[in-house]
């Protein structure tokens, strides 16, 4: 079972749309993994690490906007982090599902966004 979790997170993780995700939800439902978001966590390392080498080699990364990004992005895992240990893990499930929810609402918004231009066009 892991090494398919680990195959298939790893290659949707490779294309950019959110591996951990899915590792998330293969862990919770394969293996009923317990610390699931910390598995994801060791998870994210090499496989970003991959994913940046890759993209850099082909020139896909602006690397002043990588940079300020990155720096943000760890202050805010540090106030996420210090959030998450004090919140009820039912309550960080819930406000989890509703970002997910949000985000496949996006997506759909947007597919039907892009079929109706490619009608009319």
């Amino acid at each position: 079972k892991e090494i398919l979790i680990g195959t298939v997170s790893g290659i949707v993780s490779g294309t950019g749309m959110g591996g951990g995700t899915i590792l998330i939800f293969l862990l919770t439902y394969m293996c009923r993994a317990a610390h699931r978001q910390a598995t994801n966590l060791i998870f994210f390392i090499p496989t970003s690490i991959v994913a940046i080498i890759v993209n850099i080699k082909n020139k896909n990364i602006k690397l002043k906007v990588a940079t300020i990004i990155s720096i943000f992005g760890v202050l805010g895992a540090i106030v996420g982090a210090n959030l998450s240990v004090h919140t009820d893990v039912y309550k960080l499930r819930k406000m989890f599902g509703i970002f997910l929810a949000i985000i496949a609402t996006h997506e759909i918004y947007t597919i039907f966004k892009e079929n109706k231009k490619v009608k009319k066009g």
